[in-house]
């Protein structure tokens, strides 16, 4: 046989996205860690900034960003930014401010800063990444919007910060999450400064056979299991409206349908489609260990109603369910077999895996898979586990009725298309 290298690998692996090896990959919980991650990566940016987040609040850690953001571009650094016009739209005046006379350029995505934005097709799909590539050499994806851990912009100031992660990378996935950004925003810029990003979305003859390929053959989907390659195996996993509009979803899916012994999902806001509902109990029917981790301390009453009204069918299967009461939960992540895991900005809600952009990292390494673990048991251990469901009988059907019809006019408002 002969043996393996890294491009090697890639022209095995074959498909957009894949696993690659080489890549160090660091787990970040909080803001705590996050930012000052960031602030040192800024620190030393040499070329370009590319960062784009779903919020990007006035607060102290906000302040901070923009200044190292400000910093960089001093240095000429080119610093382009780009914010979701929903999730940021109420800091929009103070960001627009804090970067005004610098060389920062600022893109929004799907603004609304008129009345008839509302009316306009599409704009309940956001951009719901949180990433930041510096000079094609770091990157961090995850979950953790720009935003101090201990504030909620509905409920005010917490005393214990919201639980959270994201990941640093270094290695190959880099570049991914670097065109990934420069497509978002690119098309928030509206042409203002044409970048060859654009090109993701030009169907040119070299790349029609296989976008058509796609289209015929459905979403794109990872390798079941990657052939071996150096530490850190990872791949970068978007999900957008064209190619990749289920590949996170499925990337779910194929995880609990190998899983053997053990899978450990953390998500705030849950209510699976079918197929992976059926993926989570068929799990758990052959005897696989499933623990859910769901929001104790609800933020949004209906999110809370959509998973409160699956309870009954997952207890049924053996599925744990376990609610974290100490702070709010935000964290997207997951562990499988003590292998597999991912770490995101997917919530398991059809405005995640059907509608909004979403990106998360998954990795094959059992390392990061252990550090991962002990996080969400060290979450579990503080949770309040549920032993039966809290609604029962006429009430319990009448509010899963509400949320399934909710959910289904919300994706159909919004364009989505498939079942769920």
């Amino acid at each position: 046989m002969k043996p393996w290298t890294l491009q090697s690998v890639r022209q095995r692996v074959g498909r957009d996205p894949g696993f690659a090896g080489g890549n160090q990959i660091t787990l970040l919980r909080g803001g705590d860690q996050l930012f000052p991650a960031m602030t040192e990566a800024l620190a030393h940016a040499r070329h370009e900034v590319w960062l784009a987040t779903y919020i990007f609040h006035e607060d102290a850690a906000g302040q901070a960003l923009v200044q190292a953001l400000r910093v960089a571009d001093q240095r000429g650094v080119r610093v382009r930014v780009v914010v979701d016009g929903f999730g940021s739209n109420g800091s929009m005046a103070w960001l627009r401010n804090a970067l005004m006379g610098s060389g920062v350029a600022l893109a929004v995505f799907r603004p609304m800063d008129r009345w008839w934005r509302w009316l306009q097709p599409g704009q309940l799909r956001r951009l719901h990444q949180k990433l930041c590539v510096v000079d094609g050499d770091v990157a961090f994806v995850g979950g953790i919007n720009v935003i101090d851990d201990r504030l909620d912009l509905n409920h005010g100031r917490t005393e214990l910060p919201r639980l959270d992660f994201a990941v640093r990378l270094a290695g190959p996935l880099v570049e991914q999450v670097g065109q990934s950004i420069r497509t978002v925003w690119s098309r928030a810029w509206l042409g203002r400064e044409f970048d060859n990003a654009l090109l993701d979305y030009v169907p040119l003859r070299r790349r029609l056979g296989r976008w058509l390929h796609q289209l015929w053959r459905g979403p794109q989907r990872l390798d079941a299991l990657p052939v071996p390659q150096q530490p850190v195996v990872a791949a970068f996993v978007m999900r957008d409206n064209l190619r990749r509009r289920r590949t996170i979803e499925h990337a779910y899916a194929d995880a609990l349908r190998q899983a053997q012994h053990s899978a450990d999902l953390v998500c705030p806001y849950f209510y699976p489609g079918q197929r992976l509902r059926q993926s989570l109990q068929r799990a758990a029917d052959r005897g696989v260990r499933v623990r859910l981790l769901l929001q104790g301390k609800v933020d949004y009453r209906i999110a809370g109603w959509a998973a409160q009204a699956l309870y009954a069918d997952l207890l049924a299967h053996g599925i744990e369910v376990h609610e974290y009461t100490p702070a709010f939960l935000h964290a997207k992540v997951a562990v499988v077999d003590g292998e597999w895991a991912t770490v995101g900005s997917s919530n398991i809600d059809p405005l995640s895996l059907l509608v909004n952009l979403e990106a998360n990292v998954v990795v094959r390494d059992a390392g990061f898979a252990a550090a991962l673990t002990a996080e969400i048991d060290t979450a579990l251990a503080v949770s309040r586990r549920v032993a039966e469901p809290q609604v029962r009988g006429l009430k319990a059907v009448l509010k899963r009725a509400v949320v399934a019809w909710f959910a289904y006019v919300f994706l159909r408002v919004a364009g989505a298309t498939g079942r769920y």
